[in-house]
C-alpha cells in the first residue's frame, strides 16, 4: 500500500510540475517582445509589384524577388540586392507598358502597367539669340560635339540605389516651363522641352535634389553651365544654364549639398535653373518624381 501511494504522490507531482512550467513559459511569451516581421515564405518570395497605372514621362519603380532577370523596352534592368527595379517612360509611350520578369526559381511573367496620356501644349519662347535657332555650320558641329558628351555621360549605369530616396527640389520658385511642351522658339519649332523650368534670381544655390556623383561639368553652347548628376541605375538629373558650378566630375555629393548657382547662360531669355531627368536615354519629369517622393 504505502509503496503504490508513493508512486501515485509522485506521478501527481510531475504532473503539477509540467503544468507550472507550462504556465511559466505562457506568462513569458505573452511578455516578450512581438516580432512584427512578416514571415518569409516561398509565395513572399514570388512578390512582383508594380504601380498598376502611371502618367507619360513617369520615373517607374517596382520590386521583384531578389535575383530575378527583368527586361522592359528591350533592356535587361539592374536589380537591387533587395529587388528594386526602375526605368523611365518617355513623353510619347503608348498606352500599355510591360516588364517581363524572370525570378531565380521560376518561369517568366509579363505585369503591364497602364499609361495615362497627357497634353502637352505649346510653349512660345522669344528673344533668345537667333544664333541658338538656327546656327551656323560651325556652331551646329559644336553643338552636335557636346549633345554627344551629355549622351554619353547618360549612359552610365551602376549599383548604386540613390533614385531611391525621396528627391526635393534644388530651387524653390515659379515653374515657368513644363517637362514635355512643345517649344517654339523666336517663331520656329523647336524639340519638346525636355525638363522643368524653375524661375529664380541668379546666383540662388541649386542644390542636389538627391545624392549622386557627378558625370559632366562644363559651359556648353545651347544649355551655358550644365552639370549631370547620377543617381545610380541609369538614372541622372540635369542642370542647365547655371552661372557658377560648384563641383566636378568624379565629386560624390550628398541630398541637399549646394552644387551650383542659377543663371541665365546659353539659350535663355532669363535667369532660371532647367531642371531635367532621365533613365538613360529615356527622359522623364522631374515634377513626377517629386509627387511620388511625397
Amino acid at each position: 500500500m504505502r509503496a503504490g501511494l508513493a508512486a501515485t504522490l509522485a506521478l501527481l507531482s510531475a504532473c503539477a510540475s509540467v503544468v507550472a512550467t507550462a504556465a511559466a513559459g505562457a506568462v513569458a511569451a505573452e511578455r516578450a517582445p512581438v516580432d512584427m516581421r512578416p514571415a518569409t515564405s516561398a509565395a513572399d518570395t514570388e512578390t512582383i509589384v508594380f504601380p498598376a497605372t502611371v502618367e507619360q514621362g513617369s520615373l517607374v519603380i517596382g520590386k521583384v524577388p531578389a535575383g530575378s532577370r527583368v527586361r522592359h523596352s528591350g533592356r535587361e534592368l539592374r536589380v537591387t540586392p533587395y529587388g528594386t527595379v526602375v526605368f523611365g517612360l518617355a513623353r510619347d509611350v503608348g498606352a500599355t507598358a510591360t516588364v517581363e520578369v524572370t525570378p531565380p526559381a521560376g518561369q517568366a511573367s509579363t505585369r503591364s502597367i497602364t499609361v495615362t496620356p497627357r497634353e502637352w501644349p505649346i510653349e512660345r519662347v522669344n528673344g533668345v539669340p537667333p544664333s541658338t535657332v538656327k546656327p551656323a555650320p560651325a556652331l551646329a558641329a559644336r553643338i552636335a560635339r557636346e549633345q554627344a558628351l551629355v549622351t554619353a555621360a547618360r549612359q552610365r549605369d551602376d549599383a548604386r540605389t540613390d533614385f531611391t530616396q525621396a528627391f526635393v527640389w534644388p530651387v524653390e520658385g515659379r515653374i515657368s516651363g513644363r517637362f514635355g511642351n512643345q517649344r517654339v522658339y523666336n517663331g520656329s519649332p523647336g524639340s519638346a522641352h525636355s525638363g522643368m523650368d524653375i524661375a529664380a534670381p541668379t546666383g540662388t544655390p541649386v542644390k542636389a535634389p538627391a545624392a549622386g556623383v557627378v558625370t559632366l561639368a562644363d559651359n556648353l553652347y545651347l544649355t551655358g553651365g550644365t552639370l549631370l548628376l547620377d543617381h545610380g541605375h541609369g538614372v541622372s538629373s540635369n542642370f542647365l544654364h547655371l552661372s557658377r558650378m560648384d563641383v566636378a566630375v568624379g565629386d560624390r555629393v550628398e541630398q541637399g549639398q549646394v552644387i551650383a548657382a542659377v543663371g541665365a547662360t546659353g539659350r535663355a531669355t532669363g535667369p532660371h535653373l532647367h531642371w531635367g531627368m532621365n533613365w538613360l536615354d529615356v527622359r522623364v519629369d522631374p515634377l513626377l518624381v517629386l509627387q511620388r517622393s511625397r
